[in-house]
Protein backbone atom coordinates (compact mmCIF):
# COMPACT_ATOMS: atom_id res chain seq x y z
CA UNK A 1 0.00 0.00 0.00
CA UNK A 2 1.42 3.37 -0.99
CA UNK A 3 2.22 6.06 1.53
CA UNK A 4 -0.44 8.74 1.88
CA UNK A 5 -0.56 12.29 3.19
CA UNK A 6 -0.42 12.32 6.98
CA UNK A 7 1.32 8.94 7.20
CA UNK A 8 4.53 8.76 9.21
CA UNK A 9 7.52 8.72 6.87
CA UNK A 10 9.38 5.42 7.36
CA UNK A 11 12.73 5.78 9.07
CA UNK A 12 15.79 4.04 7.64
CA UNK A 13 19.56 3.84 7.90
CA UNK A 14 21.39 3.80 4.58
CA UNK A 15 24.76 4.18 2.91
CA UNK A 16 25.07 7.60 1.30
CA UNK A 17 27.71 9.78 -0.30
CA UNK A 18 27.99 11.46 3.12
CA UNK A 19 28.48 8.22 5.05
CA UNK A 20 25.97 5.96 6.77
CA UNK A 21 23.01 8.11 7.83
CA UNK A 22 19.85 7.56 9.83
CA UNK A 23 17.09 9.49 8.12
CA UNK A 24 15.37 10.78 11.27
CA UNK A 25 18.69 11.82 12.81
CA UNK A 26 19.65 13.58 9.59
CA UNK A 27 16.38 15.54 9.54
CA UNK A 28 16.38 16.43 13.23
CA UNK A 29 13.75 19.16 13.69
CA UNK A 30 13.93 20.25 10.06
CA UNK A 31 11.58 19.70 7.16
CA UNK A 32 12.77 17.11 4.65
CA UNK A 33 12.80 16.60 0.90
CA UNK A 34 13.41 13.00 -0.15
CA UNK A 35 13.41 12.31 -3.87
CA UNK A 36 14.41 9.44 -6.12
CA UNK A 37 16.00 9.37 -9.57
CA UNK A 38 15.81 6.42 -11.98
CA UNK A 39 19.54 5.90 -12.59
CA UNK A 40 22.99 7.45 -12.34
CA UNK A 41 24.74 8.84 -15.42
CA UNK A 42 21.44 9.71 -17.10
CA UNK A 43 20.79 13.13 -18.66
CA UNK A 44 17.58 14.25 -16.95
CA UNK A 45 18.78 13.15 -13.52
CA UNK A 46 22.05 14.98 -14.03
CA UNK A 47 20.18 18.25 -14.61
CA UNK A 48 17.87 17.62 -11.65
CA UNK A 49 20.62 17.01 -9.13
CA UNK A 50 22.54 19.98 -10.45
CA UNK A 51 19.48 22.18 -10.07
CA UNK A 52 18.87 20.88 -6.54
CA UNK A 53 22.47 21.60 -5.60
CA UNK A 54 22.16 25.20 -6.79
CA UNK A 55 18.93 25.60 -4.81
CA UNK A 56 20.38 24.40 -1.49
CA UNK A 57 20.52 28.01 -0.13
CA UNK A 58 16.79 28.30 -0.84
CA UNK A 59 16.08 25.02 0.93
CA UNK A 60 18.21 26.11 3.89
CA UNK A 61 16.23 29.38 4.17
CA UNK A 62 13.16 27.21 4.58
CA UNK A 63 14.82 24.83 7.09
CA UNK A 64 14.58 21.94 4.61
CA UNK A 65 17.17 19.15 4.42
CA UNK A 66 17.55 17.32 1.12
CA UNK A 67 18.34 13.67 0.41
CA UNK A 68 18.25 11.89 -2.98
CA UNK A 69 18.13 8.17 -3.83
CA UNK A 70 18.70 5.68 -6.59
CA UNK A 71 19.25 1.93 -6.63
CA UNK A 72 22.77 2.33 -8.06
CA UNK A 73 25.86 1.57 -5.91
CA UNK A 74 27.79 4.13 -3.92
CA UNK A 75 30.84 3.90 -6.19
CA UNK A 76 28.70 4.99 -9.14
CA UNK A 77 27.18 7.86 -7.15
CA UNK A 78 30.60 9.23 -6.35
CA UNK A 79 31.72 9.12 -9.97
CA UNK A 80 28.45 10.60 -11.18
CA UNK A 81 28.69 13.54 -8.75
CA UNK A 82 31.91 14.54 -10.48
CA UNK A 83 30.02 14.68 -13.78
CA UNK A 84 27.17 16.66 -12.21
CA UNK A 85 29.58 19.19 -10.74
CA UNK A 86 31.38 19.54 -14.06
CA UNK A 87 28.40 19.77 -16.41
CA UNK A 88 26.03 21.72 -14.14
CA UNK A 89 28.64 24.10 -12.69
CA UNK A 90 27.89 23.23 -9.07
CA UNK A 91 29.22 21.36 -6.04
CA UNK A 92 26.82 18.67 -4.82
CA UNK A 93 26.94 18.49 -1.02
CA UNK A 94 23.65 16.85 -0.07
CA UNK A 95 23.63 13.05 0.44
CA UNK A 96 22.71 10.55 -2.27
CA UNK A 97 21.45 7.21 -0.98
CA UNK A 98 22.81 4.02 -2.56
CA UNK A 99 19.73 1.78 -2.30
CA UNK A 100 21.11 -1.33 -3.98
CA UNK A 101 18.94 -3.70 -1.93
CA UNK A 102 15.87 -1.50 -2.66
CA UNK A 103 15.00 -1.37 1.04
CA UNK A 104 14.27 2.37 1.12
CA UNK A 105 12.63 2.53 -2.31
CA UNK A 106 10.34 -0.35 -1.34
CA UNK A 107 9.31 1.33 1.93
CA UNK A 108 8.47 4.50 0.04
CA UNK A 109 6.89 2.83 -3.01
CA UNK A 110 9.38 4.40 -5.40
CA UNK A 111 9.43 1.45 -7.81
CA UNK A 112 6.35 1.21 -10.04
CA UNK A 113 6.56 -2.16 -11.83
CA UNK A 114 4.24 -1.16 -14.67
CA UNK A 115 6.57 1.73 -15.49
CA UNK A 116 9.91 0.02 -14.78
CA UNK A 117 10.45 -3.07 -12.69
CA UNK A 118 13.92 -2.18 -11.42
CA UNK A 119 14.42 1.60 -11.61
CA UNK A 120 12.79 4.06 -9.26
CA UNK A 121 10.39 6.61 -10.73
CA UNK A 122 10.84 10.33 -9.96
CA UNK A 123 9.20 10.32 -6.52
CA UNK A 124 9.09 13.38 -4.29
CA UNK A 125 8.26 13.34 -0.58
CA UNK A 126 8.08 16.46 1.57
CA UNK A 127 8.20 15.57 5.24
CA UNK A 128 7.40 17.85 8.18
CA UNK A 129 9.35 18.20 11.43
CA UNK A 130 6.76 15.82 12.95
CA UNK A 131 7.97 13.18 10.43
CA UNK A 132 4.56 13.14 8.73
CA UNK A 133 4.30 13.14 4.95
CA UNK A 134 2.99 16.53 3.81
CA UNK A 135 3.21 16.08 0.03
CA UNK A 136 3.89 13.39 -2.55
CA UNK A 137 4.59 13.85 -6.26
CA UNK A 138 5.37 11.21 -8.86
CA UNK A 139 6.90 11.99 -12.24
CA UNK A 140 7.65 9.48 -15.00
CA UNK A 141 11.27 8.74 -15.79
CA UNK A 142 11.34 10.91 -18.93
CA UNK A 143 9.96 14.08 -17.29
CA UNK A 144 12.25 16.28 -15.20
CA UNK A 145 10.83 17.88 -12.08
CA UNK A 146 9.98 21.56 -11.65
CA UNK A 147 11.96 22.56 -8.57
CA UNK A 148 10.43 26.04 -8.51
CA UNK A 149 7.10 24.29 -7.93
CA UNK A 150 8.62 22.18 -5.14
CA UNK A 151 9.83 25.36 -3.41
CA UNK A 152 6.40 26.97 -3.95
CA UNK A 153 4.69 24.01 -2.32
CA UNK A 154 7.08 24.10 0.63
CA UNK A 155 6.27 27.81 1.11
CA UNK A 156 2.56 26.98 1.11
CA UNK A 157 2.96 24.01 3.46
CA UNK A 158 4.97 26.03 5.96
CA UNK A 159 2.60 29.00 5.81
CA UNK A 160 -0.59 26.98 6.16
CA UNK A 161 0.87 24.86 8.97
CA UNK A 162 1.04 27.90 11.24
CA UNK A 163 -1.59 30.33 9.92
CA UNK A 164 -5.37 29.91 9.46
CA UNK A 165 -5.16 30.27 5.69
CA UNK A 166 -4.99 28.24 2.51
CA UNK A 167 -3.25 29.20 -0.72
CA UNK A 168 -5.25 29.65 -3.95
CA UNK A 169 -4.44 28.43 -7.46
CA UNK A 170 -1.01 29.49 -8.74
CA UNK A 171 -0.22 31.22 -5.43
CA UNK A 172 3.34 32.41 -4.90
CA UNK A 173 5.04 33.51 -1.70
CA UNK A 174 3.91 37.05 -0.83
CA UNK A 175 0.54 36.91 -2.58
CA UNK A 176 -2.95 37.01 -1.06
CA UNK A 177 -4.22 33.93 0.76
CA UNK A 178 -7.64 32.42 1.40
CA UNK A 179 -9.09 32.55 4.93
CA UNK A 180 -10.16 29.11 6.13
CA UNK A 181 -13.95 28.56 6.14
CA UNK A 182 -13.75 27.56 9.82
CA UNK A 183 -12.86 31.18 10.71
CA UNK A 184 -15.94 33.39 11.02
CA UNK A 185 -15.85 36.88 9.54
CA UNK A 186 -16.07 38.29 13.09
CA UNK A 187 -13.01 36.28 14.10
CA UNK A 188 -11.24 37.26 10.89
CA UNK A 189 -11.42 40.96 11.78
CA UNK A 190 -9.13 40.45 14.79
CA UNK A 191 -7.17 37.50 13.41
CA UNK A 192 -6.15 39.25 10.18
CA UNK A 193 -5.23 42.86 11.04
CA UNK A 194 -4.17 43.51 7.44
CA UNK A 195 -7.86 43.20 6.54
CA UNK A 196 -9.63 40.95 4.06
CA UNK A 197 -11.90 41.09 1.04
CA UNK A 198 -15.08 39.01 1.00
CA UNK A 199 -15.66 37.87 -2.57
CA UNK A 200 -18.26 35.39 -1.37
CA UNK A 201 -19.01 34.34 2.22
CA UNK A 202 -16.89 31.23 1.61
CA UNK A 203 -14.18 33.02 -0.42
CA UNK A 204 -12.30 35.66 1.59
CA UNK A 205 -8.88 36.93 0.59
CA UNK A 206 -6.31 38.43 2.93
CA UNK A 207 -2.70 39.57 2.50
CA UNK A 208 -0.22 36.88 3.46
CA UNK A 209 -0.20 36.94 7.29
CA UNK A 210 3.53 36.37 7.81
Amino acid sequence: MSLQLGDTAPNFTASTTKGTLNFYDYLGDSWGLLFSHPADFTPVCTTELGRTSKLIPEFEKRNVKVMALSVDPLSQHEGWIKDINETQNTNVQFPLIADEDREVSTKYGMIHPNAADSMTVRSVFIIGPDKKIKLTLTYPAATGRNFDEILRVIDSLQLTAYESVATPADWKNGEDCVILPSITSEEAVSKFPKGFTEVKPYLRLTPQPN
